[in-house]
């Protein structure tokens, strides 16, 4: 690493070596030579006399034989990258060189390039939600009737259980994989369409005959993996390709970021946190904390990640008719870091989910303080039962439990509205037959845990089945 000069964090702390040498310059270019051998290989099949089979061997074997500083200095000389790495790949490919880049324009390798890259991207991010949404089912499994304090407003609500909260993380990582499987179908070749979309260098180039160039817009698609091609474009494919591609990773980053500020929410209760490494250090100062690094930086990524997709509809709606180059540079840096961002958030859900700690006895204690209260209706109707009035009844528990809020409130002390309640001679029910009627809470959970169990088996797991051949251990190591 040079560290006197600014270093991306994203690929120096958060991603994955994968998503890295995805969005390298050498698979950049690698790629598009790539492209330039489908379109000589397509042209030499369709009997374009120009291109032998020489020719396009010559171009295949060298390949991923670049010249990166014979392209720099020549991009430097002429100031346009395209025509500079036609260059340097025309000097190892002498024979090849009169037809490398033939009818083409420079976004037949921008575009068919960047779209082969991002679908690769794409199902690098599919393959960790995926694993995501695996881990959260193994832990909502495990925790699914383990009675916890719900909250709205973040105030105590009804009790529900941590397996419940946390299909809740599920459900919505299932709408993200909705979108990515939209989104995969809508990834076409640009194919060869020539300077402005019209194909009319490739119809001079077959002497006007236009199912030739069809059939070259076909074969070219073909040869780069592609079973669709967009059936007319402008100089680029339209950028609002990029744009729903954007928001599908925002989408992701929203979901990530809400998981995140409620682990971190739940890690100051000290009832939930991540995981914690052995030699961790919490805080520089005070040696006892372990703060939820991971997941505040899951959702400071998370952040960056949800505001992106502001740039890609601008860069969309300025695309000027057939298209105007103020898209060039700033895709340069959103199309890498949009993967990017998706992939360092869900390599930290991955990493926290995979063995994020419980702990029952501070839950249930959480849960004892507030469930007194959540408790007086049950034993308002089992006063009611043994024959006592609803309406006197309903006055000492009001008046007993404003004392007990009372106390915790402004003494500082525990919930004692079950003390008030059994040694009060009007209510039916001494402390203990109290507490043995509201149990542990798991009483008040509703029918969270069959919603678990019906969940998980009926929609998450049909869900996961069919990708069966994704499942299995992710490197979730984190670097820093």
């Amino acid at each position: 690493m040079n560290r006197d000069i600014y270093q991306e964090p994203l690929v120096s702390r958060y991603t994955s070596q994968a998503m890295q040498e995805l969005f390298s310059e050498k698979t950049r270019i690698a790629t598009w030579r790539r492209c330039w051998i489908a379109l000589a290989e397509a042209q030499h099949e369709m009997g374009l006399e120009l291109v032998t089979a020489q020719m396009v061997q010559e171009l295949k074997d060298h390949q991923f034989d670049i010249d990166f500083e014979v392209a720099a200095a020549k991009e430097k000389e002429i100031r346009h990258d395209v025509m500079a790495h036609v260059y340097a790949y025309g000097l190892k490919c002498p024979t090849a060189e009169p037809i490398i880049h033939l009818g083409a324009t420079s976004q037949f390798v921008g575009c068919n390039g960047d779209l082969i890259i991002q679908r690769q991207a794409l199902a690098l991010i599919k393959k960790a939600l995926l694993n995501t949404i695996a881990n959260l089912t193994n832990f909502s499994r495990k925790h699914k009737g383990l009675a916890t304090l719900g909250y709205t407003h973040y105030q105590p609500a009804q009790p529900t259980t941590v397996g419940k909260r946390n299909t809740l993380y599920i459900q919505d990582l299932l709408i993200d994989l909705d979108y990515i499987e939209h989104l995969e179908k809508q990834f076409k070749a640009r194919g060869a369409k020539g300077t402005v979309g019209t194909q009319a260098t490739f119809l001079e180039l077959f002497k006007g005959d236009n199912d030739k160039v069809r059939k070259l817009d076909e074969l070219v698609a073909a040869k780069l993996g592609f079973s669709e091609i967009f059936q007319v474009t402008g100089q680029t494919y339209t950028r609002k390709l990029d744009m729903k591609t954007a928001e599908t990773m925002a989408g992701i980053g929203a979901s990530a970021h809400k998981f995140a500020v409620d682990l971190r929410l739940l890690s100051n209760l000290k009832v939930q946190e991540e995981p914690f490494a052995k030699n961790q250090v919490g805080s520089s100062a005070m040696a006892y904390k372990r703060n939820p690094m991971r997941s505040e930086r899951m959702t400071g990524l998370s952040r960056k990640l949800m505001g992106l997709p502001a740039d890609f509809a601008s860069t969309y709606a300025n695309q000027w008719f057939e298209r105007t180059l103020d898209d060039s540079a700033i895709r340069r840096m959103d199309i890498p870091q949009v993967f990017l961002l998706a992939d360092a958030v869900l390599r930290l859900y991955l990493n926290i989910t995979k063995d994020m700690v419980v702990y029952p006895k501070q839950i249930k204690k959480y849960l004892l303080q507030e469930l007194p209260f959540m408790a007086t209706e049950k034993i308002l109707m089992a006063a009611v039962e043994l024959g006592k009035s609803r309406q006197e009844m309903h006055e000492v528990i009001k008046v007993h439990s404003v004392a007990a809020g009372l106390v915790v409130k402004e003494e500082g002390g525990d919930n004692d509205l079950l003390d008030r309640l059994g040694n009060d001679p009007a209510m039916p029910f001494s402390k203990k037959e109290l507490l043995a009627l509201i149990g542990d809470g798991s009483d008040f959970t509703g029918r969270a845990e069959a919603q678990v169990e019906e969940y998980l088996a009926e929609v998450v797991e049909p869900r996961l089945s069919g990708y069966q051949d994704l499942l299995g251990e992710m490197d979730s190591s984190l670097s820093v």
